[in-house]
């Protein structure tokens, strides 16, 4: 187990908690990062262009012109897709870009996720983060005392204050654990975890 203070939103240490070393003290391994990244970043693709196929594209019902005796190559419908404005030979259709992940990989990078951000020294815990009213400048302020210019804040519920003042602020996001994902982690450089939100965190991922 690994043991991090626990701090207020001033950054004073007001306490310690013990991580759990399943969720906190992996061994990371890229691979499966990248994975995980590439499966979220799939499935928001939203693969929805589309081109006309020649039996799409409007017209085509009368020959262009006779068979012989034109002196022009033979044509029989003007949506061949060697025409301007026929149809699209192998061109994109609407499709689904997403694929399938096992649940104890995308577990396991989640944790390594975390893991990584507690040992480059980037993780911390606070007691607690309320905002009395939506105030993006208040946030802000906060952020600067930890000297954060980018940062991922986990709270253990949705916040609707704290959510609304964070959400103008440039660099900064603010989830509960439900949405916690590997892609969030790696986007933001520092990882900040409100003290129950770990409970919540553990309980997930070590099930």
């Amino acid at each position: 187990m690994s043991t991090v203070d626990i701090v207020n939103t001033k950054n004073e240490k007001v306490g310690e908690i013990e991580l759990s070393a399943k969720v906190f003290d992996l061994d990371v391994k890229e691979h499966l990062l990248h994975d995980v990244v590439r499966q979220q970043r799939a499935a928001k693709r939203a693969g929805n262009a589309c081109t006309k196929t020649r039996v799409e594209v409007r017209g085509g019902g009368a020959k262009p012109w006779r068979q012989k005796g034109t002196g022009r190559a033979r044509a029989g419908t003007n949506n061949s897709p060697i025409w301007r404005g026929g149809g699209v030979t192998f061109g994109p259709k609407p499709r689904d870009y997403s694929f399938k992940l096992n649940r104890k990989v995308r577990k396991q990078a989640l944790a390594m996720a975390i893991s990584a951000r507690l040992q480059e020294g980037n993780l911390v815990v606070v007691d607690e983060f309320v905002m009395d009213a939506i105030k993006t400048k208040d946030f802000v302020n906060i952020m600067k005392g930890f000297d954060f210019e980018n940062c991922l804040l986990i709270t253990e519920e949705t916040n609707e204050n704290l959510n609304k003042s964070a959400r103008n602020a440039n660099g900064f996001k603010v989830m509960s654990t439900d949405g916690l994902n590997v892609y969030d982690i790696l986007l933001h450089k520092k990882l900040m975890l409100v003290k129950p939100a770990v409970e919540s965190i553990e309980k997930r991922l070590e099930a």
